[in-house]
């Protein structure tokens, strides 16, 4: 688990804290059990567990028991809606992009990568003005550009694409596909079989 402050949003404490409140309050009046919040964000559920007991304690989540399951949601609070926005500005563009992606035939995978993904992984630098990210495969572009024009209304970013080959992504050979498979790449979609 990462203790110091996630470069994007940090006034938080963790990126893992990050993560899971992601998580859970883009999706109001969802619920999730601690297996499925820590399968999500790659984390031992004991560390969820301890991080939704802090939002708990701020008020920012609730939970409820369903037989030995504990199921987390939003919370109904003053504090929700001011940091659900800044969430979604900050850690929200891997979530909003991969659930408006994922109904688009002809999509393999897809990634984010620049400004963001550097942040992401941990680079300082300022903060990213826009959103760029990889599509690999063959999707109808007019589909996507609407898609990605939907998802950067809600992000209040514009959202960059650009589309290449699954050819293109295993053999590369260009200056592009050096740049972008040398710094950092933030799965959004991944190919079937992607660890």
């Amino acid at each position: 688990m990462q203790a110091q402050a996630p470069p994007l949003l940090p006034l938080l404490r963790s990126r893992l804290q990050a993560e899971l409140l992601t998580v859970v309050l883009l999706s109001p009046g969802r619920e999730w059990t601690l297996t499925d919040l820590a399968g999500r964000v790659g984390a031992s559920v004991s560390s969820a567990q301890r991080e939704v007991a802090r939002a708990e304690q701020a008020g920012v989540v609730r939970s409820r028991r369903l037989g030995n399951t504990r199921l987390v949601t939003a919370a109904d609070s003053p504090l929700t809606g001011p940091l659900t926005e800044l969430l979604l500005r900050s850690f929200g563009p891997r979530q909003i992009l991969a659930d408006a992606l994922a109904g688009l035939e002809g999509i393999e995978a897809a990634y984010l990568f620049g400004s963001w993904a550097a942040r992401y992984a941990g680079q300082e630098g300022r903060a990213p003005a826009d959103l760029d990210v990889l599509v690999i495969g063959r999707p109808d572009r007019d589909e996507l550009d609407e898609v990605a024009q939907r998802a950067g209304a809600r992000l209040a970013r514009e959202v960059n694409v650009t589309i290449r080959t699954a050819q293109w992504w295993r053999e590369g050979g260009d200056a592009f596909h050096a740049e972008v498979t040398r710094r950092p790449l933030v799965p959004i979609l991944e190919p079937e079989g992607a660890a």
